[in-house]
């Protein structure tokens, strides 16, 4: 209990430059099959995939079009399929998954799972093929704990219920005021 405590203050400790996050529907990728939202901090321009995918756009050209044709496939056409991802990634119950690491590929980007149709992508970065874990990189490192942070925000506004999660999405204010 005391474990877990730590870990609770030490990301709430990691994220304390946070005061709002906005959960914000990607509706270029959302569809039929899924629908598909991303977080903006603290009224920034860009979302976190936004900012990912710019990021990584010039490097890595081929695998964020890949990834972006996969979250589009996702929303539209196929739906969340356990091939295309990897469950697990963060704490258990939070959802955290990651888009699944094809052969070859560099690129890891990390998303909240809400059963097999709502998902809120994150960020994330490269993972070179020299580490095994996400906790290798600080890059991944943070993208992963920011989402598993977010995670435990949406389920607190989902228990006051602020948001609710419906058959369309989130629905109720989707702009999350962090309490100090």
């Amino acid at each position: 209990m005391k474990t877990q405590l730590k870990n609770k203050l030490s990301l709430q400790q990691k994220f304390d430059y946070i005061s709002s996050f906005e959960l914000v529907r990607l509706n270029e990728l959302s569809g039929d099959k899924c629908c598909i939202y991303s977080i903006r901090i603290n009224d920034e321009d860009n979302t976190q995939f936004e900012q990912f995918l710019d990021k990584n756009c010039n490097s890595f050209k081929e695998e964020v079009l890949d990834i972006f044709t996969r979250l589009k496939a996702i929303g539209k056409s196929v739906g969340l399929r356990h091939g295309f991802y990897k469950d697990n990634e963060g704490k258990p119950g939070d959802g955290v998954c990651a888009l699944y690491d094809m052969q070859n590929s560099h690129l890891r980007v990390y998303f909240i799972k809400y059963g097999s149709d709502l998902i809120v992508i994150g960020g994330g970065g490269e993972k070179p093929k020299s580490i095994r874990t996400w906790q290798e990189s600080k890059a991944l490192s943070d993208a992963n704990l920011l989402m598993q942070w977010v995670s435990s925000k949406i389920r607190e506004a989902t228990d006051n219920k602020e948001i609710r999660i419906t058959d369309d999405g989130f629905e109720g204010d989707l702009n999350i005021e962090i309490e100090d």
